[in-house]
């Protein structure tokens, strides 16, 4: 045994010290590890942005996304001809109909696109169909023939094989009613654009839409657009009639109408402009157009348009808003502006050709966005005279304006 004398004192001092600065060493972390954490993911100045397009080099299109014909099992009194016809005669300049691909095991090409009928002298006319899956549903939409029963085959497999089909075939493939019965199911990064009017029942789209905000507000720049989904016609005779042959006058053809800023009256300009959100989506075709522009350098000229991405100054914006078509005489118009997913300003617009301007300042680094919805006095749609009550005083919405948005995201 150790005596307690002073040497055996210093000596075991001497160790306890030791042992105290061994532990404290092994406590001390690398000078590389005591540096502040570095988010590779953080918002960072983006060199370069693809140049805007031009504002007056292009024509507005009106159409349907979103219809169902007899070639649906569930759609009745609604032949191609009928919807062709039908939409002639409200002024539409283009249509999808987007028949289940399950209905036929996914080939549409042999059925929808086969029929004699699916023709027009006036119409642009996209090929598209409704992707029905367990997951799910979306709406494919191409300004040519392409092979829809790949994608139909794919449909059960993981997110990256879809992906893979759908970059394969060249389409643009669109969310449907997202949050809806049939809600979307698969990866937001593999499609263009989200349904977020279905119908003229417009109350039911609150969940699409924050969905919608969800997407723009982490990045991903996708566009919003409308579709009716309507199934059923009008009967020919009464011994034709169904039970839901009631909903011709409630939701048809253009509850919601789409307009879409094309470069040129084609199938490739509509589908490119739906791609790059130079889109409005208004309550049916006579209810005016949400139209959405800022002036970067306030010169008193637009240089962007909803859909635009553009680089932050750091400096004011100013914003324009307008209704472009059948506004009611002496109306007032409730301007709403969102601003990243959140309510930013009400203002109020009356007039002829109702417009109103506000201004901010998008942050210099980070992304921005700002999105618009018009309420007002329902227009009437004497065709289908009972949308008006199902949409309320929604009158339209634009698509955003984006700043700093990563256009390699």
């Amino acid at each position: 045994m150790f005596k307690n004398n002073s040497r055996t004192k210093q000596i075991t001092g001497m160790v306890y010290s030791g042992l105290l600065a061994t532990i404290a060493g092994c406590m001390t972390l690398p000078a590389s590890a005591q540096q502040a954490h570095v988010n590779p993911w953080a918002p960072k100045k983006i060199k370069a942005f693809p140049p805007v397009a031009s504002l007056t080099k292009g024509v507005w299109l009106k159409g349907d996304l979103h219809l169902h014909s007899n070639h649906s099992k569930d759609a009745s009194n609604n032949p191609v001809a009928k919807i062709v016809a039908f939409s002639e005669s409200v002024g539409m300049d283009y249509i999808c109909i987007t028949d289940h691909d399950n209905h036929v095991n996914g080939d549409v090409a042999s059925n929808t696109w086969a029929d004699p009928e699916f023709k027009s002298d006036s119409l642009l006319l996209l090929y598209g169909a409704e992707w029905t899956t367990t997951r799910g549903h979306g709406n494919v939409f191409s300004a040519k023939p392409y092979d829809n029963q790949r994608l139909y085959d794919v449909r059960d497999q993981r997110d990256v094989a879809v992906g893979a089909v759908k970059k394969e075939l060249g389409i643009h493939l669109s969310a449907n009613h997202p949050s809806g019965k049939d809600h979307f199911g698969y990866s937001y990064d593999m499609i263009n654009s989200i349904e977020v009017w279905n119908s003229a029942v417009w109350p039911k789209n609150a969940d699409a839409i924050m969905i919608w905000d969800d997407m723009l507000s982490s990045g991903r720049k996708l566009t919003g657009r409308g579709g009716s989904d309507s199934h059923h016609g009008a009967p020919d005779s009464p011994d034709k009639a169904t039970k839901n042959s009631y909903q011709n006058k409630v939701n048809y053809v253009g509850t919601p109408t789409t307009w879409v800023f094309a470069t040129s009256r084609t199938t490739q300009a509509v589908v490119d402009a739906l791609t790059n959100g130079r889109v409005a989506v208004s309550a049916n075709p006579y209810a005016p157009r949400v139209e959405f522009y800022a002036d970067l350098n306030q010169d008193g000229k637009m240089d962007m348009m909803m859909g635009d991405n553009a680089k932050a100054t750091g400096k004011p914006v100013k914003f324009r808003i307008q209704l472009t078509g059948n506004t009611a005489a002496g109306a007032a118009y409730t301007v709403n502006v969102v601003k990243n997913g959140n309510p930013f300003q009400t203002l109020q617009a009356g007039g002829k050709t109702p417009v109103v301007e506000f201004s901010d300042t998008p942050e210099a680094i980070g992304r921005s966005y700002y999105r618009i919805v018009v309420e007002g006095p329902a227009t009437a749609y004497p065709q289908v005279p009972g949308s008006a009550s199902l949409s309320g005083n929604m009158i339209g919405l634009s698509n955003p304006i984006c700043f700093n948005f990563d256009p390699n995201f």
